[in-house]
């Protein structure tokens, strides 16, 4: 069975679902991980009142026994404090459309000259799903030594240069969940806060950059042979997806622009002493491609960068029109954030492991963790044998 997930609900609504089916019996599933996943989601500076409200965590409504999954749909609740959808008084129409929001576009979609039902689904709030399917993902993932990390790459133009690696995210850990602005250099998590107080001074909002590195997939994940099944396009779709998300890189990403191919390609070598491992012991010195080549995993981190715009809920409003009147107003203002990136490399962290959870069941299917276990163990033993005869 293929992973997958959906999620529903609204932002001021009841609470937030999300249903992951696919998963293999016998799983532990972590409910303390996922939960602390959210509360990261929750956290960073910058972050609207809507967050000192909610305490996400969540709750399994179906596809576990004695903590350990049993092969059937997994159902995740997560609910809202805040609910009061329903009530017009605390959630009121919303004629005015603020621009780059959906307001606009989904008002035209409906048939509608009320914002409202659509900007509770378009809110970010939705991530806190993504976040919590992505987390469970992780879980699986884990079993099979691949491991992520997620930061903050820049706020408003202050950027780190850290380098991250294989040898040295997990020293990076602290320092970054130390950050106000999940970024693991003091020195730019300083800076960092001072753009986004300085920002709060002017009414605006601030955007930036977040990366999500993956470490220990093995080579073949996704596919060649199928556009759907290529691992880089699905990784960038999802994190596309995620709200307020403009642009998604691989590797070097637009780098690749400005330099000849002798400087962009990543030299292949092989090292006997790194045959047991999960690279085969096929190893690079550089990693431009970000660990996909032809659509698929070789081996080595992967790396996704996803560029995120400023948030378009501004204290000061931005020119719009009255949908009613069509007389020239400024936007609406609904509680929000002022910079919300750090949250954001939480969720494309998460969003990241999700797919790169379904594309390891793809290859290695199972109805049992058992199954898929010796299914993987026996691709690696394959792989680390050749050449073949018949080969």
């Amino acid at each position: 069975m293929a992973l997958d997930s959906i999620t529903a609900g609204e932002s001021h609504g009841p609470g937030l679902v999300t249903i992951v089916s696919g998963l293999p019996a016998g799983l532990g599933v972590d409910e303390a991980f996922i939960n602390a996943e959210l509360a990261r989601r929750q956290g960073g500076f910058g972050r609207g009142g809507r967050m000192g409200i909610e305490d996400d965590r969540v709750e399994v409504l179906s596809g576990v026994r004695n903590g350990r999954t049993i092969g059937s749909p997994v159902a995740l609740l997560i609910r809202n404090k805040d609910s009061r959808l329903d009530d017009a008084k605390k959630t009121p129409p919303i004629h005015r459309p603020r621009p780059g929001h959906a307001d606009l576009a989904g008002a035209l979609k409906y048939l509608t000259t009320d914002c409202r039902g659509v900007l509770e689904r378009a809110s970010a709030r939705e991530t806190a799903a993504r976040v919590a399917a992505g987390a469970l993902a992780r879980l699986l993932l884990r079993e099979f030594g691949i491991e992520t990390f997620g930061l903050v790459r820049s706020i408003g133009g202050v950027r780190t240069d850290v380098e991250v690696t294989a040898r040295s995210w997990r020293g990076m850990v602290a320092h970054r969940d130390a950050s106000e602005t999940y970024c693991p250099d003091p020195a730019a998590t300083a800076k960092q806060v001072e753009a986004i107080r300085a920002i709060k001074h002017d009414k605006d909002t601030l955007g930036g950059q977040v990366e999500a590195h993956v470490f220990g997939c093995p080579p073949g994940l996704g596919s060649c042979m199928d556009w759907r099944d290529k691992l880089d396009a699905r990784l960038a779709y999802a994190v596309m997806s995620v709200q307020a998300i403009k642009a998604v890189e691989i590797g070097l990403g637009t780098g690749v622009a400005d330099r000849p191919g002798s400087r962009v390609h990543d030299p292949i070598r092989f090292d006997p002493s790194t045959r047991d491992t999960h690279t085969l012991g096929f190893e690079r010195d550089t990693n431009n491609a970000g660990g996909t080549e032809g659509g698929m995993s070789n081996g080595q981190p992967l790396v996704i960068r996803a560029t995120m715009k400023p948030i378009s809920t501004l204290l000061r409003g931005m020119p719009s029109v009255d949908l009613n009147t069509k007389e020239a107003q400024q936007s609406q203002y609904e509680r929000s954030d002022l910079c919300a990136v750090p949250a954001a490399s939480v969720v494309v962290e998460n969003v990241a492991a999700f797919e790169v959870a379904r594309a390891l069941r793809a290859k290695f299917a199972g109805d049992s963790l058992r199954e898929m276990r010796a299914q993987f163990d026996a691709y690696l033993a394959a792989a680390r044998s050749l050449p073949a005869q018949d080969s």
